[in-house]
């Protein structure tokens, strides 16, 4: 019998900064660093003091940053 997979592809949606902060890693201020590097998906102004961020941008940088190897690993050195 074959099995078939399909990858179910998430709702878009806007994330507020807390969200980011949790999926990223970073703390608020890093991430501001970040876009204004162009290192990071720029936030959408959802009202005069609100902005957010685009769900599958955010997922797309932190999964490219996780292919191209930027994710801390631990040196074998020292390992017991």
């Amino acid at each position: 019998m074959k099995t078939s997979f399909s990858k179910v592809m998430p709702e878009r949606r806007i994330l507020r900064l807390p969200e980011v902060q949790v999926r990223t890693g970073f703390k608020r201020a890093h991430i501001y660093n970040l876009i204004s590097q162009g290192r990071f998906p720029k936030s959408v102004q959802l009202g005069l003091r609100a902005v957010g961020w685009d769900s599958f941008a955010v997922e797309e940088w932190v999964e490219e940053r996780i292919a191209g190897g930027a994710v801390f690993r631990p040196s074998a050195e020292g390992a017991v």
